[in-house]
């Protein structure tokens, strides 16, 4: 972690606006400890900022909880879009997916890398919760960029497009919940390594 990101994560350093202030409290907690786990108060003392403010930009932790996973969404789409830039071509459009999700496990996570953010925490929301609906839009999303590059790829067999999207979407969800439980983005870089070698073979 650098100095930089150390300063912004300590426990009431006054940056930013309150709301931004409780999202990244919320994020570090969250990804580090759980939803369940951390309660307001908590949020509220690594933010330094008093609990009413946390209900003056959020009606509820529920609340609190899906703007989370819209940023860990929009998060991830910044870490897309940066290694689509360097991206030459289509094939290099389905790596830049691989390589934002070992661009996220590399970040500097308080407790180490735990896997996706989103289905860590959609694990613990009920079935209905909207947070639930946030998190499978997210994975739709990516799924769907795949696909999107495969059919540059294939523009003659969408068909095939769209089932090695679904395949590779796949390898990288297995990948990430291992990279998650081994704490290390080795599984990511072997995934992108197959991923590789199946658009050589397409």
């Amino acid at each position: 972690m650098s100095e930089t990101d150390a300063t912004a994560s300590r426990p009431g350093r006054r940056r930013g606006t309150a709301r931004e202030r409780l999202l990244a409290a919320a994020a570090r907690r969250f990804y580090a400890d759980g939803v369940s786990a951390t309660g307001i108060d908590t949020i509220t003392t690594e933010a330094g900022v008093a609990k009413m403010s946390l209900y003056n930009n959020f009606s509820s932790k529920a609340d609190l909880v899906r703007a989370y996973l819209d940023a860990r969404h929009e998060e991830w789409l910044g870490l897309y879009r940066r290694r689509l830039e360097e991206a030459g071509d289509a094939r290099g459009g389905v790596l830049a997916v691989f390589d934002a999700y070992a661009d996220h496990a590399a970040l500097a996570h308080e407790h180490g890398f735990r896997g996706c953010g989103l289905l860590n925490a959609a694990a613990e929301l009920p079935v209905g919760d909207e947070g639930r609906a946030v998190v499978r839009r997210h994975k739709e999303e990516v799924e769907s960029l795949l696909a999107g590059h495969l059919e540059e790829l294939l523009p003659d067999r969408p068909e095939r497009a769209r089932t090695v999207a679904e395949q590779l979407a796949f390898l990288l969800e297995g990948a990430t919940a291992r990279a998650g439980l081994e704490g290390t983005g080795t599984r990511l870089e072997h995934a992108r390594a197959m991923a590789a070698d199946l658009l050589g073979r397409l």
